[in-house]
């Protein structure tokens, strides 16, 4: 193993824990053609390719800042560090590059387990679940058996001692009341978040008692609204992955089309492909556009769903609510930042295609 890994791995850590800003991680343009003199005028060309690239490393610097597993986290550190320049960063996002193995780690059972274990951590309270968050908190501290454990059977069981004490608590015991069981009907109907409401449609299942309902509210709730973000997230990722890509490699071909039209010999024919190819950056951009909208949209939807889920548990004085009253302005806030992120990258895109639709004009002569 490199010593260039191991440097990789400590500056990873040093980042995740608000530590200095890594050295060397600079923008493309700063390896873009040089500001131009009176005889040696700007590449308009050359700019768009230099804005695609700057864009690509932004994008794997934010998955390396983002909540996503660390074997992405880690690998996206890794590219940005690489001296390979852009062409690491274009290597990391390519098919069959850097995310793409990342994502096969995450397959791996061992890790699976322990990104198990990590969320149980995230969403179990102390005060609601006390043994399930002890026993992931211990596996987690110990080796890749002890997870494989606790997903096999050390979660069911430490579920089932929170429950009896829950239940022999009959100082503190949870009632749920009719419209308890309403409201978690209307999340199992109109939630936007798929996994929330899966998990609300669990706690009224035939069969279901009121401990069911309450565990909804105590643990289940959170934990369907952290896989619905973790959801959002890789999948928006494995999309601007694949629109970067392409991208790129569209602008390049842009590029190499509009250097071809100098001194060819049917320059009408010439003109045409170039016009032809910097037309396939601008729907490209306006498809990536739209689709950056619409995740913004899906991610404002959530955002405000959140907001009133806060404000109801700030509102009531019923213990059901404590736990995910807890957790609410915390998911809120993840929900607006991938609004606002959402809306940053559509103005890229936005300014990708005014570039693009520049280059058709320019190409025609």
């Amino acid at each position: 193993m490199s010593r260039q890994w191991w440097v990789a791995q400590a500056l990873t850590v040093c980042m995740l824990t608000g530590g200095v800003a890594v050295a060397g991680v600079g923008p493309a343009w700063a390896d873009a053609p040089a500001s131009t003199s009176a005889d040696q005028p700007v590449d308009p060309a050359a700019l768009a390719k230099a804005a695609a690239a700057e864009e690509a490393r932004n994008y794997v610097l934010k998955m390396a800042k983002s909540s996503l597993p660390a074997e992405i986290r880690t690998s996206a550190w890794n590219a940005l560090r690489s001296s390979g320049g852009d062409e690491a960063i274009a290597e990391w996002l390519a098919p069959g590059g850097g995310f793409e193995t990342a994502k096969q780690r995450i397959r791996d059972a061992r890790t699976r387990n322990r990104l198990f274990c990590e969320r149980v951590v995230r969403t179990h309270t102390l005060e609601f679940s006390p043994e399930v968050r002890a026993a992931a908190e211990r596996a987690l501290k110990g080796t890749a058996t002890d997870q494989a454990a606790f997903v096999k059977t050390g979660y069911a069981e430490a579920q089932k001692r929170d429950r009896a004490a829950r239940e022999a608590d009959t100082r503190h015991k949870l009632e749920v009341a009719a419209k308890d069981r309403d409201f978690v009907s209307s999340v199992a109907e109109h939630d936007p978040g798929e996994q929330v409401r899966v998990a609300a449609q669990w706690a009224l299942r035939p069969g279901a008692t009121g401990a069911d309902v309450a565990e909804f509210y105590g643990y289940g709730w959170a934990t369907g609204a952290t896989l619905d973000i973790e959801a959002f997230g890789m999948r928006i990722a494995e999309a601007e992955t694949f629109r970067l890509t392409a991208l790129s490699r569209l602008v390049k071909d842009a590029e190499a089309a509009e250097k071809a039209v100098r001194g060819s010999a049917d320059a009408a024919k010439a003109r045409a492909e170039a016009e032809r190819a910097w037309k396939a950056v601008a729907e490209h951009s306006e498809a990536a556009r739209k689709a950056w909208l619409a995740e913004r949209e899906t991610a404002a939807a959530q955002a405000e769903n959140w907001q009133n889920i806060a404000k109801a548990a700030k509102e009531s004085s019923d213990e059901l609510w404590k736990s995910i009253g807890q957790s609410a302005d915390a998911t809120r806030k993840t929900w607006s930042q991938e609004q606002a992120d959402a809306l940053e990258t559509s103005t890229f895109w936005q300014e990708m295609f005014d570039k693009a639709r520049d280059g058709e004009n320019r190409v025609k002569g």
